[in-house]
């Protein structure tokens, strides 16, 4: 009988009860269990089945869920005798902060404080049975919503300590998601605060509980040591470049193939690999984005249904804000080309703003950037160092950018597309009209803030070329030429079919000191054009030269004058 293709599930039980699909996972609880870490942190991108492992775990381990073998029948995990005899016999504590989405600190605190009262709820029966003395039922009354921090900090500690005593077995506990709410400080200006807590949250969790069996962390990113887990040296950190668990998260070829097969989609089975393969843990290769291929076996339509999923919010403001060298490389990517970078996984947010390698490890991370090849080698000085090549991970995360680009501009979505339109037509007061309106609606979007837009345009236009890959990609090959020195870029878009014109462009800040007015400005950009033979790249190609048009966009603050050589 096939199963039900259900979509969102994340609670184990349900999954097992309701005959729905599922992918045979339970191989991951025998390799954890053997490991015997202490406190383990998995990282992965989102949605790749983090929750419904985790939800597993607390299944298959906790006593709540004694007697309940039928919900292994069949599985790998139910073969093994000893595994059998294991399930149902620890005190499990398991949350999770995957909704953690706040917009202040205070309103972070109170979301945890709330997930903490519902775990003390859940186990009200030790108040009466639990053999707890008076301060320890005070202990236990006073966990609430509006409990101070130091409460808050040592409550998982404490209901630690009472789960053992009334089970006589040490508790395993399952944090899923703990870096959501850290990534929402991040954009939203809490991070040395939520830092703050948390540090002390996992400290007395994690590192000084006597009560702790084992523990499994997961996350999208591995927060630097330095920040969260300075006093955790229990800790086991597993990266999408570790080679433990490395096909309990995601889909192997394997098992993607064998789903189509048993839904009917077996000729599919290569534009399924382009979409929705790309991914690599440890040594394992094509490891594809689960979310997208059972929404796929669903529907039987190519969509990009991971990447339309919401957290996308974090990269786009990176990419949006970064500097015009992050662009120009994004632009690659962009081409489906590779970029060189140094890579650290463990990220430290406050350094994302200044550090660019912060950025694409980040990236890589969250699922939408790949290893195609890594490079170690000694420098002269002898330090080691190590080369990533990186790319988009598939076609669906480019297309997920291709859009995010796109809406970079829907806040002067009709200016933006009159632009379009008036380059393509070669009116150049029209083109004057519209990217006025462009640059000042949207010219602040793309500043970090710690610069007036003013002092340092190229964010903007650097932003505005990768919107013009985006929109104009299918009628003309983008290229760009860069100068070292500030203000420079040229831009020269090849038609695809003949016929068509050809379109350089050349963007220049104003000089206040060598051009009073923007029409110098201008005037200097048209000049670097001819002086640089630019049009040459296109007439070798044979597009004639009255058939190239030029322009010079001249920039001061949001004031923008374009002219045609």
């Amino acid at each position: 009988m096939v199963k039900t293709v259900g979509i969102g599930h994340q609670d184990f039980a349900k999954v097992r009860e309701e005959n729905i699909f599922y992918v045979d996972k339970t191989g991951f609880i025998r390799e954890w269990w053997e490991a015997k870490d202490e406190v383990t942190l998995i990282t992965r991108p989102r949605r790749f089945g983090k929750t419904l492992n985790m939800s597993m775990l607390e299944k298959f381990f906790s006593v709540e869920y004694a007697g309940r073998e039928e919900l292994f029948h069949g599985l790998t995990i139910w073969e093994d005798e000893k595994y059998r005899r294991l399930q149902g016999t620890y005190p499990v504590i398991s949350l999770s902060f995957a909704n953690i989405k706040e917009k202040s600190y205070g309103a972070t605190v109170r979301r945890i404080n709330q997930i903490l009262t519902n775990l003390y709820s859940a186990n009200r029966f030790l108040l009466q049975d639990g053999d707890l003395d008076d301060k320890e039922q005070r202990f236990f009354d006073s966990v609430d919503v509006d409990m101070d921090e130091t409460t808050a900090t040592m409550a998982i500690h404490q209901l630690s300590c009472y789960l053992t005593r009334y089970y006589r077995k040490k508790v395993i506990i399952l944090l899923d998601e703990y870096d959501t709410p850290m990534q929402e400080a991040y954009v939203n200006g809490y991070w040395e605060e939520l830092v703050s807590f948390t540090r002390g949250m996992f400290n007395a969790a994690f590192k000084t509980n006597p009560y702790l069996e084992r523990a499994v962390m997961t996350g999208i990113t591995r927060v630097s040591k330095e920040s969260v887990f300075s006093d955790l040296n229990n800790l086991k950190v597993i990266t999408t470049t570790s080679e433990k668990y490395m096909d309990s998260f995601g889909f192997t070829e394997e098992e993607v193939f064998a789903a189509l097969d048993e839904y009917g989609w077996s000729e599919k089975k290569q534009e399924v690999k382009r979409w929705y393969d790309g991914f690599t843990f440890g040594t394992q290769t094509d490891i594809y984005n689960p979310w997208s291929v059972i929404n796929y076996i669903s529907t039987g339509k190519l969509e990009p249904y991971w990447a339309n999923t919401s957290s996308n919010s974090l990269a786009g403001k990176l990419i949006r804000e970064g500097s015009g060298n992050l662009k120009e490389r994004f632009e690659s990517l962009l081409q489906g080309k590779g970029i060189i970078a140094e890579l650290d996984e463990q990220i430290v947010y406050d350094q994302l703003s200044e550090d660019e390698s912060a950025i694409w490890s980040l990236l890589l991370a969250s699922g939408y950037l790949k290893v195609k090849n890594l490079r170690s080698y000694m420098t002269e000085g002898e330090e080691w160092k190590q080369e990533y090549e990186l790319e988009l991970t598939n076609f669906e995360v480019g297309v997920m950018f291709r859009r995010m680009i796109k809406k970079w501009f829907s806040r002067a979505a009709e200016g933006y597309n009159d632009f379009i339109k008036a380059l393509l037509l070669d009116d150049l007061k029209g083109m004057n009209q519209y990217m006025n309106k462009v640059a000042m609606a949207t010219f602040s979007y793309f500043d970090t803030g710690k610069n007036p837009s003013g002092e340092e345009p190229e964010r903007f236009y650097h932003g505005f070329v990768l919107g013009l890959m985006v929109e104009l990609g299918e009628r003309y090959v983008l290229t760009s030429n860069r100068e070292s020195g500030f203000g420079r870029y040229d831009v020269m878009l090849e038609p695809r079919k003949p016929g068509d014109v050809g379109i350089i462009m050349e963007f220049k800040v104003q000089d206040s000191w060598e051009e009073k007015e923007l029409s110098d400005t201008v005037r200097a950009a048209l000049k670097q054009i001819e002086e640089k033979k630019y049009k040459t790249a296109l007439t070798e190609k044979g597009i004639p030269e009255n058939k190239i048009r030029s322009y010079g966009f001249a920039f001061c603050g949001k004031r923008v004058l374009i002219g045609r050589g």
